[in-house]
């Protein structure tokens, strides 16, 4: 809204400290390789967006394209993630099919033996994809915006949404009083529904736990970013040297930033046997985040029927990575009353009209 737009009477409203939500809980990763072209679009925008961002904020957010593998463990898996590679292409972006002596090759701590519960027998790699730090994205975010007239408030919680007599927004009540706006965006990952039920929206979206974890330091051992489907373990290694581990969602909707001991077991018990070198390694941490899911799994961007709301939500399990994208794109629709091109097919009327972006049925996980 600043940079293009040159809109910089805003104030940023955050309940806790600066990432300590959702953008400082995720496991950093950051991929493009979605089935359908509107999530194509707007994930592909993002990545490109990523590339410069470190020079755009003048603030190094560690990105590094180190490549993301997408593990298949069976006929289902190879069969979807051809059909992805074959969508990918035909949306100018990368992924390519690797068998299991490639993956090896580029991952070698993969364990490709046939006599695993999921054996690997291939797996789908963007080269483009990798990791950034999530915290210096806040604190980039934060500064520049900050430089550009922007207001960042912390520690103060919104707590209802005031309306005029003709039913558009006229501002937020917040712990602090109350600051008037003509217009307002919530952006409030799992708790969007809390948000926008301030303002009689209600929202088709639910909210999980979602868990992470990280292991001791060791020195660099795990040269990408590895992911599976099917046991629900996802795996990379920070720059500070920990083993970053996601986990599936709960299965139960919860506001709880804390999680279920089956899910990390579950998790722990798929990335040892994929991963034999790590059996003896201590996990230092785990916690959870909220996140937000919606009926068909991909995001909403999109004005409201309350006029002067939007809303920014819809993310799941995938939100860190589309971070400059959705930025950029939610910016351009707040700024000029109207969806980007990008955006236009994350509408929250989609729900009504039947017109969803099913990535639940081409991925069969909230992704």
């Amino acid at each position: 809204l600043a940079k293009e737009h040159g809109i910089t009477d805003i104030a940023v409203i955050e309940k806790g400290w600066l990432g300590g939500g959702n953008t400082g809980r995720n496991t950093t990763i950051i991929r493009s390789n979605y089935l359908y072209d509107e999530s194509a679009a707007i994930y592909d925008h993002a990545v490109k967006l990523w590339e410069g961002l470190s020079q755009d904020l003048n603030y190094n957010v560690m990105f590094s394209p180190r490549g993301v593998l997408m593990l298949s463990h069976n006929v289902h898996d190879v069969q979807v993630a051809k059909r992805h590679i074959h969508s990918n292409r035909l949306n100018g972006i990368d992924n390519e099919w690797l068998t299991p002596e490639e993956c090896k090759a580029y991952c070698p701590p993969l364990n490709i033996s046939k006599d695993t519960r999921y054996p690997v027998v291939g797996g789908a790699l963007q080269r483009r994809g990798g990791t950034a730090r999530h915290d210096a994205v806040a604190w980039g975010y934060a500064r520049a915006a900050s430089a550009r007239g922007v207001h960042v408030i912390q520690n103060t919680a919104v707590t209802g949404i005031r309306r005029g007599a003709d039913g558009s927004v006229a501002g937020v009540e917040t712990t602090r009083g109350f600051i008037g706006a003509k217009k307002i965006g919530v952006v409030a990952a799992g708790n969007t529904s809390v948000v926008m039920d301030m303002a009689g929206v209600r929202m088709p979206i639910e909210s999980f736990p979602l868990q992470a974890l990280v292991s001791e330091p060791v020195k660099p051992c795990f040269p990408c970013v590895v992911m599976s489907n099917t046991v629900h373990a996802y795996v990379s290694q920070s720059d500070k040297g920990e083993l970053v581990i996601g986990a599936g969602t709960d299965q139960y909707p919860s506001y709880s930033q804390t999680g279920s001991l089956h899910i990390l077991n579950h998790t722990v018990d798929a990335i040892s046997e994929m991963f034999p070198m790590f059996r003896r390694m201590r996990m230092l941490r785990s916690w959870g985040g909220i996140v937000d899911v919606t009926p068909d799994r991909s995001p909403i961007l999109s004005k409201t029927p309350v006029k002067g709301l939007y809303v920014n939500c819809g993310w799941g399990t995938g939100g860190f990575k589309s971070t400059p994208g959705s930025g950029h794109v939610f910016a351009h629709t707040i700024a000029r009353d109207e969806p980007h091109r990008i955006n236009a097919a994350f509408s929250l009327d989609r729900f009504e009209t039947g017109r969803f972006i099913d990535e639940a049925a081409a991925a069969a996980v909230a992704h």
